[in-house]
């Protein structure tokens, strides 16, 4: 069975994780925990980044690397076109949501870890109650010096909200070209299953998708997931889901099930 190493509320993961559902393909999750080296994730695949996807002996990191080694490796329920339009429209979609989306999200929700039952909260799965305490203690004074540090001021938080209002207003302008349906054609592709995963970040889907605490379920950055502007997207988004994302089960057994953890000191 093919193995990924995640983070259940990372959302290049879960960008990985619609694609196996889409594709229909069995796999089994593992939870990795943050801690000193990540060890076992460098390990077997070099670095210390989510997700990795393990088929037997080939590793594979990358959220893009692992969507297009899924689709030459397993091409039934294909997610890149064979049209050379629509595969350059997809693929120049797939990366700027990448570069945009993802990298965006993050900032965006830096800002709301100021919080601390939302830092506690989206911890995978499996950190050690002594590291979930410590994280939780961090005043806000703190988290603010530790987002300095990372080049996350105040202007650049603002500049990337910016950013992703244009991006979301952009996406509903192709969904109401194509009256809703799919970005590039007819049918789902990776530029479409990229962005509605991506966009976990901005609004947690509101189902038994994620093996998360339920009070975050359906809950979003304020000014984007409350935003009657992108309801259209949102919705869009959620149909996705409901048609193709497997739910969360406890049964290791079958796909998208509950995370091993590996504890990694």
């Amino acid at each position: 069975m093919l193995e990924l190493y995640q983070f259940e509320l990372s959302h290049f993961s879960e960008k990985v994780r619609l694609i196996l559902d889409y594709k229909r393909l069995a796999y089994r999750k593992i939870e990795v925990v943050p801690g000193m080296g990540q060890l076992d994730l460098f390990r077997i695949s070099g670095q210390r980044q989510v997700p990795v996807l393990k088929d037997g002996n080939t590793v594979v990191a990358d959220s893009t690397a692992i969507a297009l080694y899924l689709d030459k490796k397993y091409p039934d329920r294909p997610i890149v076109p064979t049209n050379p339009q629509q595969k350059a429209t997809c693929l120049l979609l797939e990366q700027w949501a990448d570069d945009s989306i993802g990298s965006k999200g993050r900032k965006i929700l830096f800002e709301s870890l100021r919080n601390s039952n939302l830092r506690t909260s989206i911890l995978p799965i499996g950190t050690p109650d002594v590291l979930k305490n410590l994280i939780g203690s961090i005043p806000k004074e703190a988290v603010d010096i530790l987002g300095l540090g990372l080049g996350l001021t105040p202007e650049s938080i603002k500049a990337a909200k910016a950013e992703m209002h244009r991006s979301l207003e952009s996406i509903c302008l192709l969904l109401a070209q194509n009256s809703g349906a799919y970005l590039t054609g007819d049918t789902p592709t990776l530029a479409d299953l990229t962005v509605a995963g991506l966009s976990l970040l901005l609004k947690i889907p509101d189902g038994p998708y994620l093996n998360i605490p339920e009070n975050l379920k359906g809950k979003g950055v304020p000014g984007f997931a409350d935003n009657p502007d992108y309801d259209l997207f949102f919705t869009w988004r959620d149909k996705l889901y409901a048609d193709f994302r497997k739910p969360h089960t406890p049964d290791i057994n079958n796909s998208g099930a509950a995370p091993t953890t590996i504890a990694i000191d």
